[in-house]
C-alpha cells in the first residue's frame, strides 16, 4: 500500500474545521465536569470528557477526529493555563487512541483491514508495555481487561460496528493506553492494582453508556444539521439508524 494513496483518504474541509472547533467548545466544558478521581494522582479526575470524546472519530472520522481530540486538548490546556506536564500528557494520549478505535470499526485510511489491524494492536502493545514493568507482570489480571477491544475489533464488521460493543472497546482502549503509561510514571502497587479491578469494571461500564448516550445525543443533532445545511456524509458521518424515530417506532393507533 503506498503512503501517497494513504493520506489521499484524508480530507480536511473548513466545515470539518468548523465542527472541530464546536467538539472542541464541548471539551473544554465537559472537562470541567468531574465524575470521580484517579487513583494515583493528587487532584486528578476522570471527567464527562470520557462520555463524549471517542466519538468525534465516528462523526469527523477515525484520523480528523483523533485531531480535533488534541486540537480539544491543547486548546483546553492553554485557555485554562494549564502545564503541560508529564500527567497531562499521559491523560490526553488515550482519548486519541479512542477517538480512532472508535471510528475505525468499519474502516481505517479507507481499508477495513486496517481498521482491524489497529483495533488489535494498540491493546495489546499497551498489555505489553504494561506487563514489561516488573509490577504490571505482579498484577497481571488487571490487564485482562483490555481483551475486550481486541475481541470487538476481531469480530465481523456488523458486530464490530456495533455502538454497545465499540464503545465498550473505544473506553477500554483509552484505559489499556492510559494504565500502560500510568505504570511506568506513577509508583503503585500490585496490591493497589489488583483493588482498583472492581472500580475499573464499573467506571468503564458507565463510560460506555456515557459514549452511547452522546453518540445517540449527537447523531440526532448533527442529523438535523446535515439535512438542514445539505452537508455531505463523506464530511460528517451520521447513521440515521440511530436517530430516535428509527429506534423507538411508534405506529399511530387506527
Amino acid at each position: 500500500m503506498k503512503i501517497n494513496n494513504i493520506f489521499n483518504n484524508i480530507k480536511v474541509t473548513k466545515k470539518h474545521i468548523f465542527f472541530l472547533i464546536l467538539f472542541a467548545v464541548l471539551v473544554f466544558v465537559g472537562r470541567r465536569v468531574n465524575f470521580s478521581t484517579v487513583i494515583g494522582a493528587d487532584n486528578q479526575f476522570f471527567t464527562l470528557f470520557q462520555f463524549f470524546g471517542p466519538i468525534a472519530g465516528a462523526f469527523l472520522g477515525p484520523v480528523v477526529g483523533a485531531i480535533s481530540v488534541l486540537f480539544a486538548h491543547g486548546t483546553d490546556y492553554i485557555l485554562a493555563g494549564k502545564a503541560f506536564t508529564l500527567i497531562n500528557l499521559i491523560r490526553l494520549t488515550p482519548m486519541l487512541f479512542a477517538a480512532i478505535y472508535f471510528g475505525s470499526r468499519k474502516k481505517l485510511f479507507g481499508k477495513p483491514v486496517l481498521g482491524k489491524v489497529f483495533g488489535v494492536a494498540i491493546p495489546l502493545i499497551a498489555m505489553g508495555i504494561y506487563l514489561a514493568h516488573p509490577i504490571g507482570r505482579q498484577a497481571w489480571l488487571y490487564a485482562m481487561f483490555w481483551w475486550v477491544p481486541v475481541i470487538v475489533a476481531i469480530l465481523p464488521t456488523k458486530y464490530s460496528n456495533n455502538l454497545i460493543l465499540k464503545s465498550f472497546g473505544a473506553t477500554f482502549t483509552a484505559h489499556a493506553v492510559g494504565s500502560a503509561a500510568w505504570a511506568w510514571t506513577i509508583p503503585m502497587t500490585p496490591e493497589a492494582w489488583i483493588s482498583l479491578i472492581p472500580i475499573v469494571a464499573f467506571e468503564r461500564t458507565i463510560f460506555a453508556l456515557g459514549i452511547i448516550g452522546s453518540y445517540v445525543g449527537m447523531n440526532v443533532v448533527l442529523a438535523k444539521i446535515t439535512d438542514k445545511f445539505n452537508i455531505p456524509t463523506d464530511i460528517l458521518h451520521v447513521d440515521k439508524s440511530y436517530l430516535i424515530s428509527r429506534l423507538f417506532k411508534f405506529k399511530a393507533k387506527a
